[in-house]
């Protein structure tokens, strides 16, 4: 018995411990969740050279495992099964039924299928955490900025360990996990918009935004991704537009956002035309860095019916091995006609309802994460597949599901 009672003592709670509340583990797990959702569209490129060599394996196994993970853990912490009707779901539903049909018929049959499976869990686990869309912390808009900002810091970290080998084609890639330069300036990016506007809107502290903007600004600039650049700025004003009568915060940006440009301008453009053109000739830029002869051939293919109205079936997004990078050329082929309906009309829901939202953070993010998406979905795909495009458009419409007048904060 005394040994017992003395076991008993030292298991006991210690003076002053006090247990995890039920709902913060909730949130802790549904963060977790949308850390995992995001280092599945992490995708592993196999022959990225790499400060560290990742087994092919491994890295595959890291990045797509992520998703069941997601799928199992968002099943223990929605519980009893709970979903929010959303217009924006029931479109990404019809998508993914859509690519299922059209990947039934894929010359490529495994391939295709194995996506649209991906995408149909995909589409399930953003459904599951539907719950959580109106919170009043915006709790899935944090942890989306603490990831990009973890993302980008493994780029950083890649940098300052290997300058020279961070660099493929004068632009800067992640070496410590395979990031493109492409993938690096839209993480890049969308994390200076997202900081702007949450400091703007006064949900982030000044000395926070500052080291961010610090940071994900020259990455920015090191990849030389113009795309970016351009989303970023017109997110940044359309964003800032819908907070400039509200906030004086917003004022004083666009202030400081027109000086900069204009003394920017006049002392160095011969800097910022050199950055845009990225060594290429006026023919190069005009043919959109031989975008424009892919896309002439995916139009020009001969199509039956079905195939004009579904598509060849979800592909890796290359046309006769070389990148289609239009998000809408890149669905056309893949789902037809039917998928860029739906996707246009995603996008235009979400535009749609942050009009109509209240002025806010809320509205103000929701603007930026969709105005940046159009922009640079004429010359990168994503929002027909799982990736980060897709993950922050749903991002966007869960900031504009109408919030019920007493929320339980979920």
């Amino acid at each position: 018995m005394n040994a017992l009672a003395t076991l008993g003592a030292r298991l006991a709670p210690k003076p002053g411990f006090r247990p995890v509340p039920p709902e913060r583990r909730r949130r802790r797990r549904v963060q977790l969740v949308w850390v995992l959702m995001v280092m599945n569209v992490l995708t592993f490129f196999p022959d990225s050279r790499l400060l560290v060599p990742i087994p092919s394996a491994l890295g595959r196994l890291i990045a797509q495992g992520s998703l069941l993970l997601a799928l199992v853990l968002v099943l223990t912490v929605n519980r009893p099964l709970r979903v929010r009707p959303s217009v924006f779901i029931f479109l990404a539903s019809l998508l993914v039924t859509e690519a299922v049909i059209s990947s039934l018929r894929a010359e490529f049959l495994v391939g295709a299928l194995y996506r649209s499976g991906r995408l149909l869990i995909f589409v399930v686990v953003l459904w599951m955490l539907s719950p959580w869309w109106t919170r009043r912390d915006l709790l899935l808009v944090r942890t989306h900025l603490m990831m990009l900002w973890a993302v980008i810091g493994t780029v950083a970290a890649g940098l300052l360990a290997s300058p020279g080998g961070a660099f493929v084609d004068d632009r800067l890639t992640g070496i410590l996990w395979p990031i493109p330069a492409t993938q690096v300036g839209h993480y890049a990016a969308v994390a200076t918009g997202l900081t702007t506007v949450l400091w703007m809107a006064g949900l982030l502290r000044r000395e926070v935004a500052l080291i961010s903007v610090l940071v994900t600004v020259p990455v920015l600039l090191l990849t030389h991704t113009r795309t970016a650049l351009i989303a970023l700025l017109v997110g940044g004003i359309v964003a800032g537009l819908s907070l400039f009568t509200a906030r004086a915060r917003a004022r004083r940006t666009f202030a400081i956002a027109i000086g900069v440009f204009s003394v920017g301008a006049l002392t160095m453009g011969s800097v910022v035309t050199t950055w845009l053109a990225r060594g290429q000739d006026t023919e190069q830029v005009t043919a959109l860095t031989g975008r424009r002869l892919v896309w002439d051939a995916i139009l020009a293919q001969p199509r039956t019916t079905f195939e004009t109205l579904f598509g060849f079936g979800l592909s890796n997004k290359s046309f006769t091995g070389l990148p289609i990078d239009s998000n809408w050329l890149g669905t056309y082929y893949d789902v037809g006609l039917l998928g860029v309906a739906f996707n246009i009309a995603m996008v235009l829901f979400v535009f749609v309802g942050a009009w109509f939202t209240p002025q806010g953070p809320r509205r103000a993010i929701a603007l930026f994460i969709v105005a940046y998406c159009v922009v640079a979905s004429f010359t990168e795909t994503g929002l027909s597949e799982a990736s980060p495009y897709f993950l922050e458009l749903t991002l966007a419409a869960s900031l504009v599901y109408p919030r019920p007048s007493r929320d339980g904060g979920d």
